[in-house]
């Protein structure tokens, strides 16, 4: 993934923003719950910083999300609280942060779990000049979450292995018949033209209708490549969530002290 400068070549400069928001109906104050003696939000930079793909910035609604990432040596800067998107506050990030970036990678502040290697594959597809967003999916192995629709289904057309062109993404178990289903992961690598093209556009039909941002660039013939990862970061989202994250690093934990 380069760009060429005269007979240089030279890679592109990402900026990976993680956007924060203190405002969470079913678990409060989501960024500050402690997990493994650090904010979960802290735990997610941790993971950013271990991808090594470029500058990291919190994208925070509430200055105690600044003060935290800011103790842990991080970079936050204030976004309004009035965005209707994630990608609203990510645009905002960029501008206060970096606007000549070349590429913006948009990592959810949920998933301290995350494999560092996963943020990479995410900016894989924009190596093809004519993606405009790369992501990445995982195979659904568990036979209740073909049917879930809180695991959205990435369909897709293989390009390669291990690398997709997404086609659409839904709620519903799709697409039909013999084969694999995927599950989409909310983590976006834009080109910076892509991501302003993006949030000058009103939400598109089917984005209101299906409640998945994603689908609003599809609609506007934009395109989505989407690299395949071999595992699901853990979400939190709700009080369960984060007790099952924090049964897992304990674990992890455990198993780093007898090794």
């Amino acid at each position: 993934m380069s760009a060429s400068t005269g007979s240089s070549r030279r890679l592109p400069r990402v900026l990976v923003v993680i956007p924060a928001r203190m405002a969470s109906s079913r678990l409060p104050d989501k960024p500050l719950a402690d997990i493994a003696g650090k904010p979960m939000i802290v735990q997610v930079l941790d993971r950013a910083r271990e991808a090594d793909l470029g500058p990291v910035v919190v994208a925070a609604d509430d200055a105690r999300i600044c003060a935290v990432v800011e103790a842990a040596g991080g970079r936050a800067v204030m976004t309004s609280k009035d965005h209707a998107s994630g990608s609203d506050r990510v645009r905002e990030a960029v501008k206060k942060a970096d606007p000549d970036c070349d590429v913006i990678l948009n990592l959810q502040g949920d998933v301290p779990l995350i494999d560092p290697a996963s943020l990479a594959a995410a900016l894989d597809p924009l190596s093809d000049p004519a993606v405009d967003i790369g992501t990445i999916m995982t195979e659904i192995r568990d036979e209740a979450g073909r049917s879930d629709p809180s695991f959205v289904k990435a369909v897709t057309t293989p390009l390669s292995p291990g690398r997709h062109r997404a086609l659409y993404f839904t709620r519903a178990t799709a697409p039909t018949g013999d084969g694999p289903l995927y599950q989409h992961i909310g983590v976006y690598a834009w080109r910076r033209a892509a991501l302003e093209r993006f949030v000058a556009m009103p939400p598109s039909p089917l984005e209101m209708r299906e409640k998945l941002e994603q689908l609003r660039a599809l609609e506007a013939g934009m395109r989505i490549d989407v690299s395949l990862v071999p595992a699901t970061p853990m979400d939190v989202n709700t009080a369960q969530d984060l007790e099952r994250v924090r049964a897992a690093f304990a674990r992890m934990e455990a198993a780093s002290e007898k090794a």
